[in-house]
């Protein structure tokens, strides 16, 4: 994608909000976001010593705030310290900024490679700021180095599988995130939102220095505005769309119109999309379809793979088809989350595979407790649909809602890549649930009073800032205030993050349970009756774990070879008529295969003979019988 890229022309210091302004003028490319938080040129951005972000005690580990990149990364070096014998770390690659993107690979070393067993890979953190992935992540992999020798469960997991961790996959937009009254969608590379030739030339700003963006709101005339006060909040706090749009209040973000174009914060920092830049069903940006009438999706980016981090999983994964199961985290809805995204499962799925979805859906929603399970394409963009609700949404804003629940695409999705591709059993689940915590009135939904009320009766009132008057510098009086957008809407408040965290953690432990495991029944060696000399290697095998050895689209991709059963013979003896390996296909759970190997044995040879099968997702196992 070409862009105009502007240097910086007159900047304007507006002292009293702590804001940099500028006007582009065209010349040489400007200075991008750079590591460390700050912006040069357009905007700077002041650190944030944020609460919600300090541990109980420096060094140790909780699970009441949120780790910053330096933080995860400290755990991650004394976990590999530590557990010398069950960690690896290990960077895969960097950030668009030049950060580390870092990765834990447990498994017990003593028993084998960790590319010699069945696998799960689990991201967090692909989006800036749905920054309870992380922490998920973050917990499961505590939990099993804290519970290994402790619980049989947890210690037979790490012995005979491999687990793939990346905490942070986005420590870009983490940082800024986490140290900056600033967020974004997904990476922080510079972007042209609104088409006008800069970039990122119009972020929020943190005008009441809170470390928040807001929502700022002035009172105008009667019937000149689209909001009013919410009459069920007696409290005045809550606003409400006014039903004929003649309402007597304007909201909008906190911050200003830096670019002078009549809008406020409509091309803040980046603007591409981590999860809409994956190959499988991608589509171009809009305006780039040149007829006009084809698909296109925002925050696609240039091509598929054009961005460094989405590059990191998509290599590593491909290196290692061991893989069977993958969980790439976000938030807020919440829901058990997975492909297709352009279709319904009937569609496109195998029945085979289908099935083993929702098997899992369901005993997902029983771990978590999450309300919705399903695919993209379909299931979440109708999930939660409540008729009263929606249609009173809809009708304030002047709209009819569809009488009938409607399918809609999201293109380069990472499920989509990781079933129709890369043939696994791939999760992008919801985290946390926008602060939807307690139905008090037991209608089936949870209003933004009953949200207010729960801030006011179990958090002190500490996520909702109440209004303050502030000053504009081109509105004149507003006021600033409403729900954190950060600790409540989009990530939940530290007081009860754990909760949160844990329950998507099982589940992600569940289906690590839930690998192929492939097994050597029995093996051994039998006398050919009426031929001297002639022996049979007679193996039967066994896939002990739930999943096949390979999904049905996995063997339609081929992005697995089949399950192999091979024979090494010692000197002295030799194959009969058949080959030492022999391809035995897939294998489903409890599914046994017997495959057997003629062999000529000369007289006075002894040894061993190794049977093995090797199997790309189910494992790899050996074991030994004697000749002679």
């Amino acid at each position: 994608m070409r862009k105009h890229v502007f240097k910086l022309g007159l900047v304007v210091l507006l002292a009293a909000f702590g804001i940099i302004a500028a006007v582009a003028q065209e010349s040489k490319p400007s200075k991008m976001y750079t590591v460390g938080g700050i912006r040069h040129g357009i905007s700077y951005f002041p650190r944030v010593d944020y609460p919600f972000t300090r541990p109980k005690a420096a060094g140790e580990m909780d699970f009441a705030h949120y780790h910053t990149y330096d933080e995860v990364n400290a755990f991650l070096r004394k976990w590999a310290s530590e557990y010398a014998n069950l960690v690896d770390l290990y960077s895969v690659g960097k950030s668009f900024e030049g950060r580390d993107i870092w990765q834990i690979t447990i498994t017990n070393k003593s028993t084998g490679k960790d590319t010699d067993k069945p696998a799960m890979f689990i991201e967090g953190n692909r989006h800036s700021g749905e920054v309870t992935a992380a922490e998920s992540a973050l917990w499961f992999a505590w939990h099993i180095l804290a519970n290994y020798g402790k619980d049989a469960a947890v210690t037979k997991l790490v012995d005979t599988k491999a687990l793939y961790v990346r905490v942070k996959n986005n420590p870009d937009g983490s940082e800024l995130y986490l140290n900056t009254a600033q967020s974004n969608r997904s990476t922080v590379r510079p972007y042209d939102d609104d088409r006008d030739g800069l970039l990122d030339e119009d972020p929020p700003e943190d005008l009441d220095g809170d470390g928040f963006i807001l929502q700022m709101r002035k009172k105008v005339e009667s019937g000149k505005g689209p909001m009013i006060l919410d009459p069920a909040d007696p409290s005045g706090r809550l606003m409400k769309r006014a039903t004929d749009g003649k309402g007597d209040y304007i909201v909008m973000p906190e911050g200003i119109d830096n670019d002078g174009d009549g809008r406020m914060n409509e091309d803040g920092i980046g603007g591409l999309d981590l999860h809409r830049n994956y190959p499988e069903n991608w589509r171009p940006m809009p305006g780039l379809d040149l007829t006009g009438r084809g698909w296109t999706q925002g925050g696609a980016g240039e091509y598929p793979l054009s961005e460094t981090e989405t590059r990191a999983v998509f290599l590593f994964l491909l290196e290692h088809p061991n893989v069977s199961v993958v969980q790439t985290m976000d938030t807020t809805v919440p829901m058990l989350l997975h492909g297709p995204s352009t279709s319904r499962m009937s569609e496109s799925m195998f029945p085979e595979d289908m099935k083993i979805y929702q098997y899992f859906d369901e005993q997902g929603k029983k771990i978590t407790g999450y309300p919705n399970a399903g695919d993209t394409y379909w299931d979440y963009a109708n999930q939660g649909r409540d008729d009263r609700d929606r249609r009173a949404r809809t009708a304030e804003m002047g709209f009819e809602m569809p009488p009938e629940p409607q399918g809609s695409p999201l293109f380069g999705h990472s499920p989509d890549f990781g079933y129709l591709y890369y043939g696994a059993v791939w999760y992008g689940d919801e985290l946390w649930n926008g602060g939807r915590v307690k139905d008090y009135d037991g209608d089936g939904r949870v209003t933004d009073l009953e949200s207010l009320r729960y801030i006011d009766e179990e958090l002190g009132g500490r996520y909702f800032k109440p209004w303050t008057k502030f000053v504009h510098p081109t509105l004149g009086e507003v006021e600033i205030g409403g729900f954190n957008p950060k600790f409540w809407r989009q990530n939940p408040p530290v007081e009860i993050l754990e909760e949160w965290i844990k329950k998507e953690a099982m589940f992600n432990l569940f289906l690590a349970n839930s690998l192929p495991q492939v097994k050597i029944l029995s093996a051994e060696i039998k006398p050919v009756k009426k031929e001297a000399d002639t022996f049979e290697v007679v193996a039967i095998f066994i896939n002990e774990g739930f999943l096949p050895t390979a999904l049905k689209m996995a063997d339609r991709v081929k992005i697995v070879r089949p399950d192999t059963a091979e024979v090494r013979l010692p000197g002295g003896a030799e194959f009969v008529g058949v080959r030492s390996r022999q391809d035995i296909g897939f294998i489903k759970q409890n599914e046994k295969k017997e495959v057997r190997w003629k062999i000529k044995v000369k007289p006075g040879t002894s040894g061993e003979a190794e049977v093995s099968i090797l199997s790309t997702r189910g494992g790899v196992a050996r074991t030994k019988v004697k000749i002679g």
